[in-house]
């Protein structure tokens, strides 16, 4: 076996008003059911530490050596209004493992038991909402999306209850933090700048070295946080996917995709979709994410108002919308399989998302099939696709146009856009197959699934079906923010 992992704590040591210590609370029977080999081996962990022997440190009943468990606390904006003192209600930072490379990552333990910030809730996760955020983990790692990580799903025996009775699970998540826009709100809310500042000075020297000296290291940093935040919401829009609660205590100050709940990835192209069924008002739909990303960051500026001037808050927040769209240009272009710009590549964009939504065209199979055009033929294969034909030639007539501009040829162009568009991504269905089969200790489907969303974007024969188009039942899942 190898060595037993090093783990320290510092933001146990060094942010002592921003947490409770506390130990997890371990779920009756737990064990092991499924980890991410590959995120094990980023870790060095060896395939020993994911033996029975070694349950206990999954399920949270055996600490490491090092590890310091607390429960964080937090506040924010849900839903546009101010919830107050939030926190982990169901999760324990558990330690900061140090890595070889010099880096540190987080484990941390969802579903690990009461917390003082549980508020209404049992402190516990069920097993289909662990298997979702793991899957999704997986999957925004592998597209190329800055995400938390998942390494371990174990279940157990406990029974948690709600909507009906379910397998009590945990997962332990992996990420270089898990600060958010609402540890800052929590202070200022609290009228506690010297805590702002601290936490800004926290966060700076973690992460952001470079800068700590620097006289204007808060307004360098805010900076780079608003420009995170825009880059990531721009990855989200371009790969069709909806995070459901962009909830300011949902907003990384590093710019990942962090917790994962009523999440979906678009099957039929629709820029209103809302994967949340308890968002009854759309502030969390699809094409609404930028606007929120950047109400936000506008949250944030207020929380760091004793830090930083006015003007110099908004000079920042300026940033956003250019660098949103900057990323943005970037890889739709690459979609579309252009390597350069031209002024009229945003029409041509325009043109066939219109085409999708009129005809409900999937989203990630649309952009795929596109590949096979090539400049020469006056007809592509994705033509197929659409019902109102003479619509869809007038468009591909733009398009061939616009590619002739391009000096690469077509097999040049097909790998640019097969690297940008996916073949493979979590359809709520295939999660929900791999959630069934699960809840009764088969983790084959979890376990296939997971492979082939570990290479989203190559071709893999034997996985076809995973990228087919949903069935009907498949598009009409309810997932609220219990899942």
């Amino acid at each position: 076996m190898q060595p037993t992992p090093l783990f320290k704590n510092h933001y146990f040591h060094q942010l002592p008003d921003f947490y409770t210590a506390l130990q997890p609370t371990p779920l009756r029977g737990a064990r092991l059911l499924y980890h991410s080999e590959g995120l094990a081996a980023e870790l060095g962990l060896s395939s020993d530490w994911f033996t029975p022997e070694h349950d206990a440190v999954w399920s949270g009943a055996r600490l490491l050596p090092g590890m310091e468990p607390l429960a964080q606390v937090y506040s924010g904006h849900q839903f546009g209004v101010w919830a107050g003192q939030l926190g982990d209600g169901r999760g324990i930072l558990l330690g900061e493992q140090q890595l070889a490379d010099g880096r540190s990552m987080d484990w941390h333990l969802k579903g690990a038991g009461l917390t003082p910030y549980s508020r209404m809730g049992d402190g516990r996760a069920v097993l289909r909402s662990v298997i979702r955020e793991f899957l999704a983990s997986e999957a925004m790692h592998h597209l190329g999306i800055p995400t938390t990580r998942a390494l371990t799903i174990v279940t157990s025996e406990h029974a948690v209850h709600r909507e009906r009775e379910e397998k009590g699970a945990m997962l332990l998540r992996v990420a270089e933090s898990h600060i958010r826009f609402g540890h800052f709100e929590h202070v200022f809310y609290r009228r506690e700048p010297d805590k702002v500042r601290q936490l800004a000075e926290y966060v700076i020297a973690r992460h952001w070295p470079q800068w700590q000296n620097d006289a204007d290291r808060y307004e360098r940093w805010f900076g780079d946080v608003v420009e995170r935040t825009a880059r990531l919401i721009a990855h989200w829009q371009a790969v069709g996917f909806s995070h459901g609660v962009m909830n300011t205590d949902n907003m990384s100050i590093l710019g990942l995709t962090i917790d994962y709940g009523p999440y979906g990835f678009l099957d039929d192209y629709q820029p209103g979709f809302i994967c949340n069924h308890s968002d009854h008002r759309g502030r969390y739909a699809f094409d609404n994410q930028p606007a929120v990303g950047l109400w936000n960051l506008h949250r944030l500026a207020q929380a760091l108002s004793g830090l930083i001037d006015t003007e110099t808050l908004e000079r920042a927040l300026a940033r956003y919308e250019p660098a949103l769209m900057r990323q943005y240009g970037i890889l739709m272009r690459a979609k579309l399989g252009f390597f350069t710009a031209s002024h009229d590549d945003n029409d041509v964009l325009v043109g066939l998302l219109r085409l999708m939504q009129q005809e409900g065209r999937d989203y990630t199979r649309t952009f795929r099939l596109l590949a096979a055009s090539e400049k020469q033929a006056l007809r592509s294969p994705l033509r197929d696709e659409f019902i109102d034909r003479t619509a869809f030639d007038s468009w591909y007539a733009i398009y061939r146009q616009r590619l002739m501009q391009e000096e690469q040829g077509d097999e040049e162009r097909r790998s640019l856009m097969n690297a940008t568009n996916p073949k493979y991504i979590l359809r709520n269905y295939l999660a929900q197959m791999a959630i069934e089969r699960a809840e009764n200790d088969d983790v084959s489907v979890l376990a296939r699934l997971h492979h082939a969303l570990c290479r989203p974007y190559g071709e893999q024969p034997d996985m076809d079906d995973l990228a087919a188009l949903p069935p009907e039942w498949g598009k009409h899942l309810d997932i609220s923010c219990s899942s």
